[in-house]
């Protein structure tokens, strides 16, 4: 009898499961909310990946065996300035906001990957498949991005391909599904009576919520984890309410430089014999050859002002700052490009980490915005901030605008 699959103690059998609340209107009521949900994290992790200009230069690239998986890359705007903050805070916060839905969702047909005979038919089978990559991707691309976001890399590798390839494979999968099912799940929600099918247990136990009261508690658990991470994006006092992001407590620090940073001076090994006034100086070369200057010297260049935000993959980001530098395209004039500026190779002090190299397309260069910082809200950059110098772009992820600037090359790249 226990190897009986319609035994009702085996998680093979109909009755094993035994929850009422299962069924195909509330299966397809999460299906849908996870059709437009999952559509959109798609589409802004897709654009999230294009703002790095992957194209551009190999430094900047973290999946350089994509093929055709990059057809859709562009050169990434400065116009608006918080174009990446918006794009990305969307990204992280509806992908934590749907955690509940998604995991409701998950239970709700958990019956269905025990179901035998494992497949009834070609068709049958490829829709199990399906349905293995769609659970196997989901739970994948969730995991490794809300440990991305917690700045928790326990999973092994970068987690740029990682979560890129998996993305595709998941997407492919979740495409497929939608095809098969968005026609039944709309039938379903049309109507009134509840229709029987695989996931209406045989033998129900006796219900202590309605499936309506289920869906106000999956809505309930989304927006408790929304109005807890909307914040980190948004800045200013509603950082507070960002208890489960990593960037969600209070300022670091007070005053000019009392603003979120991401890697301090400390982690990234800066030296501070290497900042001194006699010591540093920034290399510049270009057309007409090479250029050293010191921070005194590039506070005495015609300087300007930009108000722009910092915002990173993780998804949280700063309120505008008011940065005052030189012009990229000044400098680049320094070099031979008076009237063209090109794109630029940028180099820091950085010892260790990714993206302590990085370069800049020349729309972003170009961009009268676009700054080599010494300044920021009046005061000079502290060292966690980047001093000596470091570069501020409109619209650019934040590992791209880098900090402890040591040389800059122009010319196509």
């Amino acid at each position: 009898m226990r190897d009986d699959p319609r035994d009702p103690r085996l998680p093979t059998s109909p009755g094993f499961w035994r929850s009422p609340l299962r069924g195909p209107w509330f299966t397809s009521v999460l299906g849908l909310v996870l059709l437009a949900g999952i559509t959109v994290l798609f589409v802004t992790g897709l654009l999230s990946y294009a703002a790095y200009n992957p194209n551009l230069s190999p430094v900047n690239d973290k999946t350089p065996d994509k093929g055709i998986l990059g057809f859709y890359l562009f050169a990434w705007p400065t116009n608006p300035h918080w174009l990446y903050r918006l794009n990305q805070g969307v990204h992280v916060t509806l992908g934590i906001t749907l955690i509940p839905v998604l995991l409701a969702k998950l239970w709700s047909v958990v019956p269905r990957l025990f179901a035998l005979p494992p497949a009834r038919s070609l068709a049958h089978a490829l829709e199990r498949v399906s349905l293995l990559l769609l659970v196997g991707g989901a739970l994948f691309e969730f995991v490794t991005g809300v440990l991305n976001v917690q700045l928790d890399y326990v999973f092994p590798g970068s987690f740029y391909p990682l979560h890129f390839y998996g993305a595709w494979v998941f997407f492919a999968a979740f495409v497929a599904h939608a095809l098969l099912k968005t026609p039944t799940a709309l039938r379903n929600l049309r109507r009134l009576r509840e229709e029987k099918d695989d996931l209406v247990s045989p033998r129900p136990a006796r219900p202590t919520v309605s499936r309506r009261g289920a869906l106000w508690f999956v809505g309930g658990g989304s927006l408790l984890l929304f109005a807890t991470t909307v914040g980190q994006n948004l800045g200013g006092p509603l950082r507070r309410t960002a208890l489960l992001a990593p960037h969600g407590g209070g300022e670091p620090g007070s005053g000019p430089n009392g603003f979120q940073i991401n890697k301090t001076a400390a982690y990234a090994g800066i030296d501070t014999a290497e900042t001194a006034e006699d010591a540093w100086r920034l290399v510049v070369t270009g057309r007409t050859g090479t250029v050293r200057l010191s921070r005194a010297q590039l506070a005495e260049l015609p300087l300007y002002s930009s108000a722009l935000p910092i915002a990173c993959v993780e998804g949280w980001s700063t309120p505008d700052q008011w940065w005052r530098g030189v012009r990229l395209r000044d400098l680049a004039a320094l070099v031979g490009y008076e009237d063209d500026p090109p794109d630029v190779f940028v180099e820091s002090l950085q010892r260790h980490g990714a993206f302590r190299k990085a370069a800049l397309r020349a729309n972003q260069v170009a961009d009268p915005r676009s700054l080599l910082a010494l300044y920021v809200n009046g005061e000079e950059l502290s060292p966690d901030h980047g001093h000596p110098a470091r570069i501020i772009v409109p619209a650019a992820p934040g590992v791209l605008n880098t900090k402890w600037v040591a040389r800059m090359t122009f010319g196509d790249l």
